[in-house]
């Protein structure tokens, strides 16, 4: 009997450690293939075309995207774009690294836009606020009216950011 419940205690924690993943914390450089220095993409959306690096002859689906990421676990801090909002909440935004970001030309490069997609609707009390978003993050180029984004979320949490 004895050995019945070590056993089941045993398998019990094993699952519950392997079913309840850490999400991986990114900053937004992490965003950039490794390799590439994030002095090829420059402050307020500008690209270097100087040291043109993020052309498409250097990504084979023309996108300078970290592939590795894709699928993981993740948890990155940002700013909201508004995209899909009614009076119950925010159902969809642009997650982006600075405030104002998208809403000037050009926008930031794709590998530095993430779209986010809430299963419920977020009740946003400031725009303005920087968040936590946490979700599975996805390698996937998509065209808007704001933005060409590179990744893609469904949020499964989202919280305030906190400057401490």
């Amino acid at each position: 009997m004895k050995y019945t419940t070590l056993a089941v205690l045993a398998l019990c924690t094993c699952l519950s450690s392997t079913a309840i993943a850490e999400p991986k914390q990114l900053e937004w450089d992490d965003l950039i293939p490794p390799g590439i220095p994030y002095s090829e993409i420059i402050g307020e959306g500008f690209t270097d075309e100087a040291n043109d690096t993020w052309r498409p002859e250097y990504d084979p689906n023309g996108y300078l995207l970290n592939r590795e990421l894709d699928g993981k676990l993740v948890k990155i801090p940002g700013f909201v774009v508004p995209l899909e909002v009614d009076t119950h909440g925010m159902h969809s935004f642009i997650l982006v690294p600075y405030v104002g970001a998208c809403l000037h030309t050009p926008p930031p490069p794709p590998n530095q836009l993430i779209l986010v997609h809430t299963p419920a609707p977020w009740k946003s009390k400031d725009p303005w606020e920087p968040i936590w978003v946490t979700g599975e993050l996805r390698a996937h180029v998509q065209s808007g009216e704001i933005a060409e984004t590179g990744y893609a979320m469904a949020a499964d949490a989202i919280e305030k950011y906190d400057w401490d």
